[in-house]
């Protein structure tokens, strides 16, 4: 059965992560898409975090599925080419600053006149609007301006970094989503492109919960708490005999009585004051006690199993070991294996989401640095003669 995006064709624009995230979706269910990267160097990520043979093993998850043409988008001849890709587009994404499609003649309102089916996918810090739209934005303070930044780490101590760059992929996921909604538009009602702006910042600010409400009403200002959930006990990361954590979640009415139950705390569980969450989050450390002081006394192994027994949500506390080998994961085909320009193996994450009927796949693996630029430009039209001129001047 054919993938669900077969037939679509995607220029990306966009370098490091939100954008080319976005982008790897889009080609993991079917979509053609082609990568434009710097004729020096590519796109950094190629040189990002643990290098083999030059390469960042990342670049085998990130650009899978993926065409690299290189072309020099500062060169008048550039801009030119996009245009001549724009023509068949159905997606382009691009993650510059604002305004620096505009400038190379790119923006929405060009190439909306050459294409007007294109719908343009615009991942920044700030968004295309607004007093900040100017302003340079990486995941990091998009986080920041979020709200998440704020709330994580330990209460008193300096926010932390919550260990990947988590603004720049939710703004890719949520980017897919902008261009999922304007191809149902286009396809089914309009038959025109249009913009998705994405804001890094506004990604981020779109997963905070009930912070801005609690503020608007309580006045409250949200602070970070660790590992506990404030305001829904019990649930944390309790200390295990053998310097292991166990996550456990026994917030729920009935499965916190079972929770109590299990650790010997009958008490507890019968006690009235506990009985909703209200009562249970006002003696939030109290119930915190109770269940470290019978985690202390045994390995988290042991817990995990007790825990499963009892119908309580817990487990343990992931690192990539633990991923690598884990069971469920390779049963639900989260491990794959796959190759770097060399050849070379890697592991790499599983594509989500699963479809039943057509599932999303690797067709083929991370493009070497303008592997396909012949070929897409062949297809243009542009002859052999002009090719190699481009490349003498390093154009392409």
């Amino acid at each position: 059965m054919p993938l669900p995006l077969e037939g679509l064709k995607v220029i990306e624009l966009g370098q490091l992560i939100a954008g080319p995230f976005a982008a790897k979706i889009l080609a993991e269910f079917g979509a053609d898409v082609i990568k434009i990267e710097s004729p020096i160097d590519g796109d950094p990520l190629r040189k990002w975090r643990m290098l083999h043979e030059g390469t960042s093993v990342w670049w085998a998850a990130h650009a899978r599925n993926k065409r690299s043409v290189t072309l020099d988008l500062r060169q008048p001849e550039g801009p030119e080419v996009i245009r001549k890709l724009a023509v068949d587009a159905d997606i382009l994404i691009e993650n510059f600053r604002p305004g620096t499609m505009e400038k190379w003649g790119l923006g929405f309102a060009d190439l909306h006149r050459i294409n007007p089916r294109l719908i343009m996918l615009r991942v920044s810090g700030y968004g295309q609007t607004g007093p900040y739209r100017d302003r340079p934005g990486f995941g990091v303070i998009g986080e920041a301006m979020g709200g998440l930044r704020y709330l994580s780490g330990e209460p008193g101590r300096p926010p932390v970094r919550v260990g990947v760059s988590i603004g720049d992929t939710l703004s890719g996921l949520h980017g897919v989503i902008g261009v999922m909604m304007a191809l149902r538009h286009r396809d089914q009602q309009s038959g025109l492109g249009q913009e998705v702006d994405v804001a890094l910042y506004e990604s981020v600010f779109n997963m905070m919960e009930s912070l801005l409400p609690e503020y608007s009403k309580f006045g409250a200002v949200r602070q970070p708490s660790g590992s506990s959930l404030p305001g829904i006990s019990p649930s944390n990361a309790y200390l295990c005999r053998d310097g292991r954590y166990a996550l456990i979640a026994g917030n729920g009415d009935s499965i916190f009585k079972r929770l109590m139950k299990t650790i010997g705390r009958e008490d507890l569980a019968a006690d009235a004051q506990f009985a909703n969450n209200e009562g249970r989050a006002e003696q939030a450390e109290l119930l915190d006690i109770a269940i470290s002081a019978w985690t202390i006394q045994k390995d988290l192994d042991e817990i995990l199993d007790l825990m499963e027994k009892s119908g309580v949500p817990a487990g343990r506390v992931y690192d990539a070991a633990d991923i690598a080998n884990d069971a469920h994961y390779k049963a639900r085909n989260m491990l794959l294996q796959a190759e770097l320009p060399d050849k070379t193996k890697v592991t790499v994450s599983g594509i989500v989401p699963k479809l039943s009927l057509t599932p999303g796949e690797v067709r083929t693996p991370a493009p070497s640095l303008g592997q396909h630029t012949a070929e897409v430009l062949s297809a243009l039209g542009i002859d052999e003669e002009t090719r190699l001129d481009w490349q003498r001047r390093q154009i392409i």
